[in-house]
C-alpha cells in the first residue's frame, strides 16, 4: 500500500495541488492541504482501501482539512473569517469531477508562475517547484546556483502572487501571445525533467513528459502558433523514443543503442507533421529548430544514417537565434560525429573553460567519451569520475561507473 501511496503522489500530486489552489485561493495553504491529504490516506487507505477516485477523494480531503485548519485559527482571529467562509461558499462537489476544470487547472498553474509581475528566474524555479514537484536542492542542481537562492526566488514569487492578486486563470485570448514564450518554455523545462531525471532512481519520468505533452496540445487549441506547433513536434519525436531509452532493469540506453524497431511510429509521423507545419508557418523558432534536429534522429533507420552534417547546421542556426552553452556542447557532439573526437574534444574544453558548464555532468561526460574514442583512458577516467562527482540520477551514474570500469580494467591488461 504504502508504494501504491508514493506512485500516486507521483503521477498525481501536482494535479490534486493545481485543483487545491484554484479552490483555496492560496499556494501555501494548498501546499499545506496537498500533504494533509496524503497524510490522512497513508493513515486510511490501508485500513478502508484505495478509494474509486484517488484524485477527488485527496482534492476533498485536502480542502476540508484547510477549511478546518483556518476554523481553528479563526477562533481566535476573527480577520480569517471571512476567509473560512468564503472557502465554503465557493466551492461545488461536482468540480471535482469536472473534467475540463481539472484539465485547465495545470494551465492555469503554469500561467500564474509565469505572471510579468513575476522575475523571470524566480518563474522558473516556481514552476519546477509547483509543476515539477522538484525539491530547492533539485532546481538549485538545473540552475547552477546555491539552494538558499532558489528558496529565496520561490518565496518572493509567492509573495508578489499574493500582493499584486495575480489572478489564477488562463488569460484572455488576446492576451496569450505576450505571454506565449515564457509558458512554451516552462513545458519544455517540464518535459525536460521527465525526459532525463535530474536526480533520483528513474532515468525518465513519464508522468512529467506526459503532462507536458497533454499542456502542450491544450496550449495549440488555444492558441494556434508556429512555436506552438514546434514545440509539440519536438515533445513527440523526443518521446518516441522512451521505450528504448532504457532497459528492462531500468538502465540507460545511448541513442546509438537504441533499439529503433521499439521508437514509436505514431508519434514520429504526427511529430513530423507537425514540424512541417510550423516550419510554413512563419519565423522557425528555436523550439521548432530543435525539432528539426530531432526529426533527423527519427528519419534515420540506423545510426549511421544520420545525416550529422545537416544537424550541424540546424544547431549553427539556432545558436544564432539564441545563445546557450548546452546547445554548443550538443553541437559539439554533432561536429565530432563529422570531424572526429579530437575537434569534438577542442570544442568541449573550449566549453569548459569559460565556467559556464563547469558544474553540469554532461559536459564531463562528452569529454570523456571523447578522450575514450582517442585512447586516452587515464585522461577519460578522470573526466569520468569529475561527471560521477556532479551526476545525481542513479541509472546515469551506473552508466558512468560501468564506462570507469571497463576503462580501468582495459588500462591494467596493457
Amino acid at each position: 500500500m504504502e508504494r501504491l501511496i508514493e506512485d500516486i503522489y507521483r503521477s498525481q500530486s501536482r494535479r490534486v495541488l493545481a485543483t487545491l489552489i484554484r479552490l483555496l485561493g492560496d499556494f501555501d495553504r494548498a501546499e499545506e492541504a496537498l500533504h494533509d491529504a496524503f497524510a490522512a490516506a497513508a493513515r486510511t487507505w490501508p485500513r478502508d482501501g484505495v478509494p474509486a477516485n484517488p484524485f477527488g477523494w485527496l482534492v476533498s480531503a485536502g480542502r476540508f482539512r484547510a477549511i478546518d485548519h483556518i476554523r481553528r485559527r479563526s477562533r481566535f482571529d476573527m480577520s480569517v473569517k471571512d476567509i473560512e467562509e468564503s472557502l465554503y461558499g465557493s466551492f461545488d462537489e461536482t468540480e471535482i469531477g469536472d473534467v475540463d476544470l481539472i484539465e485547465d487547472d495545470m494551465l492555469r498553474l503554469i500561467f500564474t508562475c509565469c505572471h510579468p509581475v513575476i522575475p523571470a528566474d524566480a518563474q522558473m524555479a516556481m514552476a519546477l517547484r509547483e509543476i515539477c514537484g522538484l525539491t530547492t536542492e533539485e532546481i538549485a542542481h538545473a540552475f547552477l546556483v546555491p539552494a538558499p537562492t532558489v528558496a529565496q526566488r520561490i518565496v518572493r514569487a509567492k509573495n508578489k502572487i499574493r500582493t499584486a492578486n495575480v489572478p489564477y486563470e488562463v488569460p484572455e485570448r488576446d492576451e496569450l501571445p505576450e505571454r506565449l514564450d515564457r509558458v512554451l518554455h516552462v513545458i519544455y523545462l517540464v518535459f525536460n525533467e521527465g525526459y532525463s531525471a535530474s536526480s533520483g532512481n528513474e532515468v525518465i519520468r513519464t508522468d512529467l513528459t506526459s503532462e507536458a505533452i497533454r499542456l502542450t496540445r491544450l496550449l495549440a487549441r488555444l492558441l494556434p502558433h508556429p512555436d506552438v506547433s514546434g514545440l509539440l513536434a519536438l515533445l513527440l519525436l523526443q518521446d518516441s523514443r522512451r521505450v528504448a531509452r532504457r532497459s528492462s532493469e531500468g538502465g540507460l540506453i545511448l541513442l546509438a543503442d537504441q533499439d529503433r524497431r521499439l521508437w514509436d511510429r505514431e508519434k514520429i509521423s504526427e511529430g513530423l507533421q507537425r514540424l512541417d507545419g510550423a516550419m510554413r508557418n512563419g519565423e522557425v523558432g528555436v523550439y521548432t529548430l530543435q525539432a528539426a534536429i530531432a526529426a533527423e534522429h527519427a528519419r534515420a533507420e540506423t545510426p549511421v544514417e544520420t545525416d550529422w552534417r545537416r544537424i550541424v547546421g540546424y544547431y549553427d542556426l539556432l545558436l544564432s537565434a539564441q545563445s546557450s552553452p548546452i546547445a554548443e556542447l550538443n553541437r559539439a557532439v554533432a561536429v565530432a560525429m563529422v570531424e572526429g573526437a579530437e575537434t569534438g574534444l577542442q570544442l568541449v574544453d573550449a566549453i569548459l573553460q569559460t565556467g559556464e558548464l563547469e558544474s553540469y555532468h554532461l559536459a564531463h561526460s562528452a569529454r570523456a567519451d571523447f578522450l575514450r574514442q582517442l585512447g586516452r583512458k587515464a585522461d577519460a577516467i578522470a573526466a569520468y569520475e569529475a561527471a560521477l562527482r556532479l551526476c545525481q540520477q542513479a541509472p546515469e551514474r551506473a552508466f558512468l561507473s560501468k564506462r570507469i570500469s571497463e576503462l580501468s580494467t582495459a588500462a591494467e591488461r596493457q
